[in-house]
């Protein structure tokens, strides 16, 4: 089978692999599609290098069909539709015995810290599957993670019908956060500066605001009426945006860091201080974000034709980053099975 290999210096390779059989308790996956991402990204970019393992089959963001099951796995079936939640955690950590296993403190993200999802068959453990209905396309499915990244990430901030809420950034997390917290009932401002981006927001029925163009804290002073935002987003990741961040909210407004930020940077803590506001991480997700983010999918909530830019088969994922690097995609998708 063909597999995508990150090797360090910003270089990918496609190389063949043998297939290996299931160990106890994994299934097999025949990866269908997997999507590319900004974390994607991070690790191309050699962000990660002190973290993972080169050469790296990476790719967390899939689809597909249950090709074997290992001994001792029940309740699955050769041919199912599924999806994985990319995390396995030890259950034996603070975290985890707090709770918190999706955020374990020796946490194994699978496409990060273990292969991934770029290559055409694909063991994980059982646990770590969710069912697809019948009626949603492979492609489509291969949304799931970062729809419930979304999910996740309104989840935490607590954002309920009626207020207002700004994000930042139009890239393809900004706008499925946007279009998550449209679907609680909030109203929602997204702030992009690359014109592309505000145009594909605006066709998705979003009020934009280019940050380069007008003053966006009197944009949004005005907006509510000299309150703020009761939820700000910060999910472009530059540091000029998390500068600004905090005079976006309101009075114990909540801010929600969504970007992975590969440098710390500078936050007006006087601001926080002043107006009481509430910073809060959000990493990834639970399983209930996950069975929300399908069930998304499959009423139609996702504008799935429109976050999808293009397909590329597995041979052109170089190109397809290359792409995702100069701004000109939302999501691409690799069908892995193409050319395999």
């Amino acid at each position: 089978m063909l597999t995508v290999n990150y090797v360090g210096d910003r270089t990918l390779d496609v190389r063949t692999a043998d297939q290996t059989e299931p160990r106890d308790g994994e299934v097999r996956i025949r990866v269908a599609y997997t999507g590319l991402c900004g974390t994607d990204l991070h690790i191309l970019h050699g962000n990660m290098d002190a973290r993972v393992a080169r050469p790296l089959v990476f790719g967390h963001e899939m689809s597909g069909t249950i090709d074997a099951l290992g001994a001792g796995v029940t309740g699955w079936s050769v041919g199912d539709k599924v999806t994985v939640m990319p995390l396995d955690w030890d259950g034996t950590c603070p975290a985890c015995l707090a709770g918190n296993e999706h955020i374990c403190q020796n946490l194994n993200f699978i496409g990060i810290d273990s292969p991934g999802s770029l290559q055409g068959l694909w063991n994980v453990p059982a646990e770590t599957l969710l069912a697809l209905p019948a009626d949603i396309p492979l492609d489509h499915a291969a949304l799931v993670e970062p729809v419930a990244v979304a999910v996740h990430d309104v989840r935490r901030s607590d954002l309920t019908a009626g207020q207002k809420a700004v994000v930042i950034g139009g890239g393809p997390i900004g706008t499925l956060i946007a279009t998550v917290a449209r679907h609680t009932g909030a109203e929602v401002v997204v702030i992009e500066i690359d014109a592309q981006r505000r145009a594909q927001a605006e066709e998705l029925g979003f009020t934009t605001l280019d940050p380069s163009a007008s003053d966006q804290v009197a944009w949004v002073e005005e907006w509510t009426a000299g309150t703020g935002a009761d939820v700000v987003f910060e999910v472009s990741g530059a540091a000029a945006a998390v500068r600004g961040m905090t005079a976006l909210a309101k009075v114990r407004g909540t801010i929600v860091v969504v970007a992975i930020h590969p440098t710390p940077r500078e936050v007006d803590l006087q601001r926080v201080f002043w107006r009481e506001l509430r910073l809060l991480g959000a990493r990834v997700y639970q399983r209930a974000d996950f069975e929300t983010a399908i069930e998304l999918l499959a009423d139609g909530v996702i504008p799935t034709d429109r976050v999808i830019t293009r397909i590329v088969p597995l041979a052109e994922t170089a190109d397809a980053f290359a792409e995702l690097e100069a701004g000109r995609a939302m999501k691409i998708l690799v069908d892995v099975q193409a050319g395999a």
